[in-house]
């Protein structure tokens, strides 16, 4: 799966090239006269950057998700549930503005950013964020959730064929049919006894999520033209600070209209612990986002999609193992369908890098 936090992190490489390139991976051995042990110093070091970029996005994004489940299957003392969405994500994307804000003034700002696709991206990109959470809100549990997104090429791929013009092979075809296959039979696979079925609200929502997220990288290649034909180069930050502060005003604007900024401001000062969650799962969303491009600016894109493809399998089953989750034999076999899937996917990914190179 392609998080759009990855995408975004990922055009961001694309359009900059003030980002420090990827080191060299190969390097001649240098041996002394004595015969004695090579030595690569830049192996030693591409190692320390993978060890603290993989390590950085693995430590946030797995809390991150295990915050994100703890708010939404907290129930009050009066049996009250916390279901603004709207109003989480103000907080999330306002902690990501304050951190792309301080990057920004250190890496320094880029001038003259043609701002209305950020805004159009920033918009859909939110939306697709709430969706999430409204799922999570609504009964799908988060392993469900969690598998159902990394099957977002779906929808892409069926948007291409019925405007004509695209064509896949039948190993895509089977990735995607085992993704959505696998995280239907987990859906249905819970033991009884074990946490509430997915709600049809909660599948409605994923769905709509998923199709923002293809809507979401079609704004996002739009912005890249855009910034390219204005002779724009944006940094990293740019694109965290931007993006973020444009989901953060669509957000507030939305959480406004739907009253969640007065019940949302309200559950937390009546429960405490769901405050001190939600902080916590901001600043995880902000220091993850950071590793994120951190990543992207010192290796190939492809590290970035295998780091964050085996952190959501590892997200499902921390989820399963850790939060009562319980499946029957039916459920597992769908999580393996699902993961294999995914792995298919990321090995394919990785065989087209190698036929390029």
């Amino acid at each position: 799966m392609s998080t759009t936090e990855e995408r975004t992190a990922i055009l961001s490489k694309e359009e900059t090239i003030e980002a420090p390139s990827p080191e060299p991976t190969t390097t001649t051995s240098l041996t002394s006269s004595r015969g004695g042990n090579t030595h690569n110093p830049i192996m030693s070091s591409d190692s320390i950057k993978l060890l603290i970029g993989a390590g950085g996005i693995y430590s946030a994004f797995l809390y991150y998700g295990s915050l994100q489940e703890d708010v939404f299957r907290y129930t009050s003392s009066d049996g009250s549930k916390f279901t603004d969405a709207w109003f989480l994500q103000v907080l999330e994307a306002l902690a990501n503005v304050v951190v792309g804000f301080v990057g920004m003034q250190i890496m320094g700002p880029t001038k003259n950013i043609p701002l209305r696709m950020f805004g159009i991206s920033g918009a859909s990109q939110v939306t697709a964020k709430a969706c999430t959470s409204l799922a999570l809100a609504n009964g799908l549990s988060f392993p469900v959730a969690t598998l159902a997104k990394s099957g977002k090429m779906a929808p892409v791929m069926a948007g291409s064929l019925l405007l004509g013009g695209a064509s896949y092979t039948t190993r895509e075809y089977l990735q995607v049919a085992a993704i959505v296959g696998g995280t239907a039979v987990v859906s249905m696979g819970k033991k009884k006894g074990g946490s509430s079925a997915s709600t049809t609200l909660g599948v409605g929502y994923i769905v709509m999520s998923l199709v923002l997220d293809g809507v979401t990288a079609g704004f996002q290649k739009r912005l890249k033209k855009e910034t390219a034909e204005a002779g724009v180069k944006p940094k990293s930050y740019d694109f965290m600070f931007w993006t973020n502060l444009f989901m953060c005003g669509t957000a507030l604007v939305v959480a406004l209209g739907l009253g969640e900024v007065n019940s949302g401001i309200g559950f937390c000062v009546r429960e405490p612990e769901i405050l001190a969650a939600i902080v916590k799962f901001s600043i995880c969303s902000a220091i993850g986002q950071s590793f994120i491009f951190y990543t992207i600016s010192n290796f190939d894109p492809l590290v970035l999609s295998t780091v964050t493809t085996t952190r959501k399998i590892f997200s499902v089953l921390l989820s399963i193992f850790l939060k009562g989750h319980t499946l029957s034999g039916i459920g597992w076999s769908g999580i393996m369908m699902a993961c294999g899937g995914i792995v298919s996917e990321l090995q394919a990914k990785a065989s087209a890098k190698k036929v390029k190179v």
